[in-house]
């Protein structure tokens, strides 16, 4: 599917992806026109999904992050749906996660302090519809965050 100038056209991209056309080319040993065509091909494929800038929420007073392993009241019937729906709105919920097992989700939620995330929990977290149990692990250290894939 992928050739070895298309894998080093996105290693390209997950280093730097502010790369210019012409640069990623130059880069490339290829020529702008033939690397717009592959960008394209990858878009159209959907390997490459998209380009997103990414923020450092520390750098902006957040400073507590907690994952949330909740398990649902399975005997309501659309206890999923309504549940992510409900998750979906509370902006300090930044990742959600379904599984297969004993925890259903996995909410990553940030918070200014502690105390802030104290307030979070009981005003939003807590309220959300057919929870049944949550575990909730807050973030000491972050040892590896790299989405880069070995391409």
């Amino acid at each position: 599917m992928l050739d070895d100038v298309d894998r080093k056209i996105l290693r390209l991209l997950q280093d730097d992806p502010s790369l210019s056309n012409n640069d990623l080319a130059d880069r490339a040993g290829s020529t702008a026109q033939s690397v717009w065509r592959r960008l394209e091909r990858l878009r159209e494929s959907g390997v490459l999904a998209g380009q997103v800038a990414v923020i450092n929420w520390h750098a902006l007073g957040y400073e507590v992050e907690v994952s949330l392993r909740i398990t649902l009241d399975k005997t309501q019937p659309r206890a999923f749906e309504e549940f992510t729906a409900a998750a979906r709105l509370v902006p300090e919920v930044i990742e959600i996660q379904t599984f297969l097992g004993r925890v259903d989700l996995r909410l990553s939620v940030i918070a200014r302090s502690l105390r802030d995330y104290q307030a979070i929990y009981h005003d939003r977290i807590i309220t959300l519809p057919h929870l049944q149990e949550i575990e909730a692990l807050v973030t000491i250290a972050q040892i590896k965050n790299d989405e880069s894939l070995p391409l």
